[in-house]
């Protein structure tokens, strides 16, 4: 894409100031980004970076809901007004509102809603997934449309809420489909209502939005928003520091100490739910042995690593379910450091040691490497070597999908605000690999109640059958359950109107911030 003058002086003059006193302007918002995004087509993309672009260049349906400066996982109206599900769970029908409208003006109708999940359904890439029984959508009169589903699924209107169910417009994706339902150009443009739109992007440098002058909504204060790609995060922490970003992701944790001394600065701190996991392959002895793989759970440091890698700023896990989700069990066993107890198990699973395991990690994350050593020190007290294997991020889920591993570790956050995310994906066999169940844990009671609990509508009755899958789960330790980290970010002191929302992490609610001088 050219890239425009203006936008060109505006980055040199951004790049170009110095000194503890923010110089952008207070109608525009600088955020300093790790990773540019894949691609921009909510059919397409699953990724936190391309969500913080299109969450908020699109509408939904249904969005989640703010109450007192707190962001919930509940959802509430958006795109649609309201709504009714019939007793079996099978039809939901929405209202629309009537004056949303795309970037372009044109209405934003029943046929819209109908067409976006048509075109996800023939594209069929992972969003698609998100919306596992839905069998058609309906157009019963210009703003009023009903989907069908197969099969009940309880969490079908909290999915509505997720980037998957970003409604396009028809009108401009079929004027670029060139036989590919409009991908190619969708993944570098926006189509959608949402308060702004894409105004230009270079890659790996930044991406411009402006407002959506036809958004039905409050009109935003911040009229720009200017989302830098500064893969260093030193050189992100001293523009923001400098004055040269408003905003500053993905900051080393003891870089953040740093900056919560910085009278210009501001790092806040939510209880978020992304959780951290270590995956022990069942299907691979010793890891097939119960006893066994207690007995890592209880070598584990838990403690240490919050302290050591988190700095403090993460809990341990209790249970499958994070805290903060229903159908979390209040009374779940919690696994402790006991080097006791682990060589007593490990005495009773009768696996001979000494013994070599492999950790599988890559540089996705900065505290993989860290986590690794610390267990490789805890094993090593049971005669059990841990060795550390590398890979590329994509070489590893290969392996982590073909289930060609002993030991890794992963990060999961939920996309919407259902036990569903992680019930179901993690313990059902039948999501083996990539698709959620990276253990290849196999309990056929298990299986039985999650797949009951996806199927009921009742939230009391499904919080009982996950709460008895749970307990059968922790006594079987298929995973070793580290901690549920905090969510952290740097901004100006100057900057508004922030609310955190544990569904929408690395995602600002840009339209609704401000700036102070």
């Amino acid at each position: 894409m050219a890239i425009l003058l203006a936008v060109s002086m505006l980055l040199i003059g951004l790049a170009g100031c110095s000194g503890g006193k923010a110089k952008i302007p207070t109608n525009t918002l600088v955020v300093g980004m790790a990773d540019d995004v894949d691609v921009l087509d909510p059919a397409v993309t699953s990724t936190n970076s391309s969500w913080s672009v299109t969450y908020w260049t699109y509408e939904r349906l249904v969005d989640y809901k703010t109450q007192d400066g707190k962001g919930l996982t509940e959802v509430g109206p958006a795109l649609a007004t309201d709504w009714t599900v019939s007793p079996d769970g099978l039809v939901w029908t929405f209202n629309l509102r009537k004056d949303s409208k795309f970037d372009d003006g044109t209405p934003v109708t029943a046929d819209a809603v109908k067409y976006t999940f048509d075109r996800l359904k023939a594209i069929g890439k992972g969003p698609w997934d998100t919306f596992p029984t839905l069998a058609k959508v309906d157009v019963l009169d210009p703003y009023k449309v009903q989907f069908t589903l197969n099969a009940p699924f309880p969490p079908f209107l909290y999915t509505l809420a997720t980037n998957a169910g970003s409604i396009v417009n028809p009108k401009v994706v079929k004027a670029h489909d060139n036989g590919d339902n409009g991908q190619a150009w969708l993944s570098e443009h926006t189509a959608g209502s949402g308060p702004y739109m894409l105004k230009e992007w270079v890659k790996d440098q930044y991406h411009k939005l402006v407002v959506n002058p036809y958004y039905h909504g409050p009109a935003p204060a911040l009229k720009t928003v200017m989302i830098k790609i500064i893969k260093d995060p030193s050189a992100r922490r001293l523009q923001l520091e400098k004055g040269d970003l408003d905003v500053a992701e993905e900051l080393p944790l003891d870089q953040l100490d740093k900056l919560s001394t910085n009278p210009d600065v501001n790092v806040l701190q939510y209880p978020s739910m992304s959780v951290c996991y270590v995956y022990l392959n069942t299907q691979k002895p010793p890891l097939n042995n119960v006893k066994f793989r207690q007995a890592l759970s209880y070598a584990t440091d838990y403690a240490g690593i919050i302290k050591g890698v988190q700095l403090g700023r993460a809990k341990q896990m209790k249970g499958p379910v994070p805290e903060g989700m229903w159908g979390a069990d209040p009374d779940a066993m919690q696994f402790t450091y006991d080097l006791n107890k682990a060589k007593q198990l490990l005495a009773e699973s009768k696996v001979k040691t000494p013994l070599t395991l492999t950790y599988l990690y890559a540089d996705r994350s900065p505290d993989w490497e860290p986590i690794g050593l610390a267990l490789q020190a805890s094993f090593k007290e049971l005669g059990i070597k841990l060795e550390l294997q590398k890979l590329a991020y994509s070489s590893m889920r290969e392996k982590l999908d073909k289930g060609d591993f002993q030991l890794a570790i992963g990060n999961w956050t939920p996309d919407y605000g259902d036990p569903f995310m992680f019930m179901n994906y993690w313990f059902d066999s039948k999501n083996f690999g990539l698709a959620g169940n990276r253990a290849f844990y196999k309990n056929p009671q298990v299986d039985d109640l999650v797949r009951k609990a996806a199927t009921i509508t009742d939230q009391a009755e499904r919080t009982k059958l996950y709460i008895q899958a749970s307990k059968l789960i922790m006594e079987d330790a298929p995973y070793i359950y580290l901690y549920q980290r905090n969510y952290t970010v740097a901004m100006r002191k100057n900057v508004q109107g922030y609310v955190f929302n544990p569904m929408l992490v690395d995602m600002f609610n840009f339209h609704q911030m401000s700036k102070t001088k």
